[in-house]
């Protein structure tokens, strides 16, 4: 059933006692995408949540570097949620107890996460098969932690499993204080449209109290309107568009506000906070993988860019921090009058 919301009068968004706005832009958790470095930009460019990258619970328990290093979070960009994945509840409470101590404002659980490593291990999205367990493991963190917990999940497993309003019940009587849902099934993955109009029944079910936060193809201000007004969500989250692109989130806020579409960031708008993006990326990761985790970036950094395949091919196969950061600034030099 789909239901037409009129947007009516704001109200301030809370999860717990963390104030997040009328209308909150959250950043999604990625993988190998939402790591510190690019979480500042983001924070800067609008975002009002932010998220880390999942977190493989039996990885922090057993302290490997990688898992570890993911904890890391930086006071400008709070609030901030660490969020984890795992299918074994005493390594997830374990974790959450982990989690705790690096003092992060939420803790989420990862319910979505589609990729075929992480559901065979009864994790992620695959979990959706199993709702019972899902409400007992969630339950289990809940009580293992003071933090506010919130989870993120999908529609159900497949098309014959959208249990998402009853799940969405279960999970808030078993004490967590927000849920976000993509709008696909975990057999979709990331293909074809997403449907907002389960999503817009979970935020419709007058049992519901917690804030409900739409996910899935929000790629435009429009269609955050849209989804806003149609399914009445408490906010979105935004997470394809806002790769190689930050100031999308502040592009939705001034469309919200004035209907009128900011000017998009000119080549050296783009070149200069890619150029942050990687000196960043360099501190935190060290030089070797910092350089190679930037590549997957610089694509959508100067998408739509008239001939710049030399360029893009240069980025991508250069290992020297110095000599990037001198082809970068040729690109704004040799790009500044022109807008993407």
């Amino acid at each position: 059933m789909q239901i037409e919301f009129t947007f009516a009068e704001a109200k301030m968004v809370k999860i717990g006692d963390i104030e997040l706005g009328e209308f909150p832009l959250l950043l999604a958790p990625m993988e190998d995408v939402s790591d510190p470095p690019f979480r500042i930009l983001c924070k800067r460019h609008g975002a009002d949540m932010m998220y880390t990258e999942f977190i493989s619970s039996e990885g922090l328990i057993r302290d490997a570097f990688k898992s570890v290093q993911k904890l890391d979070i930086y006071d400008e960009e709070r609030p901030i949620g660490i969020q984890i994945f795992g299918g074994e509840e005493e390594s997830m409470r374990i974790s959450a107890e982990i989690v705790e101590r690096a003092n992060p404002d939420v803790l989420d659980i990862n319910f979505g996460c589609p990729v075929k490593k992480v559901v065979n291990k009864e994790a992620g999205a695959g979990i959706l098969r199993d709702i019972p367990k899902m409400v007992k493991l969630t339950k289990a963190i809940v009580e293992s932690t003071s933090l506010p917990v919130t989870v993120k999940t999908r529609l159900g497993w497949d098309d014959s499993a959208k249990y998402i309003v009853d799940v969405a019940e279960r999970l808030q009587d078993v004490g967590i204080k927000a849920i976000s849902i993509h709008g696909r099934t975990r057999v979709q993955m990331y293909k074809g449209e997403a449907d907002w109009s389960l999503i817009g029944d979970v935020k419709n079910n007058p049992r519901i109290q917690i804030p409900v936060f739409g996910n899935g193809d929000v790629n435009t201000p429009e269609k955050v309107i849209e989804m806003r007004d149609r399914y009445g969500v408490d906010g979105v989250m935004i997470g394809r568009a806002a790769i190689g692109y930050p100031w999308f989130f502040n592009e939705v806020k001034h469309f919200m506000k004035t209907g009128e579409h900011l000017p998009g960031p000119t080549i050296a708008d783009r070149a200069a906070v890619a150029k942050e993006h990687l000196e960043r990326s360099v501190q935190w990761k060290g030089e070797k993988l910092g350089v190679l985790e930037m590549r997957r970036h610089y694509s959508n950094y100067f998408k739509g860019v008239p001939h710049f395949k030399e360029t893009r091919t240069q980025l991508v196969t250069e290992h020297d921090p110095t000599s990037l950061v001198q082809i970068l600034d040729g690109v704004a030099e040799n790009y500044e009058e022109i807008t993407v």
